[in-house]
């Protein structure tokens, strides 16, 4: 059932990238302190955001060393 809903999840966001795209083509430019990006597509950005944050978000569990684990 957590597969199906994780599936369900990450289909709903392709989607809303897709449609987001289609409909704001523009470029965007990415400011950070002295770092500036080149122009990029709106839903390029939107994207990468959301590949970023389910990386980071798969990678939390592997970060705890295992000591509040009640499994046994």
């Amino acid at each position: 059932m957590t597969k199906l809903i994780i599936s369900i999840i990450v289909a709903v966001w392709v989607v809303a990238i897709a449609l987001v795209s289609v409909q704001n083509a523009s470029l965007v430019n990415l400011r950070f302190v002295f770092w500036n990006s080149i122009d990029l597509p709106w839903g390029l950005v939107l994207a990468g955001g959301a590949a970023i944050g389910f990386f980071m978000g798969g990678c939390i569990p592997l970060l705890g060393n295992g000591a509040s684990d009640d499994r046994k």
